[in-house]
Order: C-alpha cells, then structure tokens, then sequence
C-alpha cells in the first residue's frame, strides 16, 4: 500500500547520500576557510549588519515604484484594447498616483546621490 512512499524515501535518501559522499570524494580540503569570502578576501571593515544611510531606502522606494509600475504596465497592455476607456483612466490613475510619489522622493532628496 505505500510501497510508492516508501520506494521515492529510500530513492530520496540515496541520492542525498550519494551527494554527499560525492561532495567528500572531490573536496580539495576538509578544513575551514582561512579567508573570508566577504570583499574578495579583505577583512570587513564594518560588521555586516551595520546600519545604511537612510537615502538608500528612498532610492530604493523609488525603484520599486517604477518596478511595480513596469509589473502593472505589461498585462494592461494586453486588455487595453478590449476594456477601453476604463482600462486608460486606470492607467493615467496609477501613473498619477506614481507621479505624487515622484515628487514626493524628489522633495525628500531621494534622487540627490551626493
């Protein structure tokens, strides 16, 4: 009755063994890293959860508006033809209420990089 459960567990397990054992075989050392991989090798000069500089997440809340905008724009382009005046007047609301956003990150300094 579960032989098929039973059969894809144990075609499961032999796999992740055999990966593993095959890991072992072609592994160049068993040791850890003696260089960190953060930077190319360099030693990090600050803690990897330091804080960013809050112009970041404006200019990040930027790109995601016009991505979001871009993920919007695609299947409106496809329907556009068949709905009609409402699928334009949605069209000009959303780029309307982009627009504000716009503004808004340009009155924060969002779009300023230096």
């Amino acid at each position: 009755m579960y032989a098929g459960v039973a059969s894809m567990l144990l075609l499961s397990a032999a796999g992740l063994i055999s990966i593993y054992g095959l890991h072992r075989f072609t592994a160049t050392s068993s040791t850890t890293l003696t260089t960190l991989p953060f930077l190319s090798g360099w030693p990090p000069q600050e803690h990897a959860l330091s804080r960013y500089h809050v112009r970041w997440y404006l200019a990040t809340l930027v790109f995601l508006a016009f991505d979001v905008e871009m993920l919007f724009m695609y299947p409106w382009a496809l329907v556009v033809a068949k709905m009609g005046v409402t699928a334009i007047t949605e069209m000009f609301l959303f780029l309307a209420a982009l627009l504000v956003a716009v503004a808004w990150a340009w009155r924060e300094g969002a779009l300023r990089w230096v």
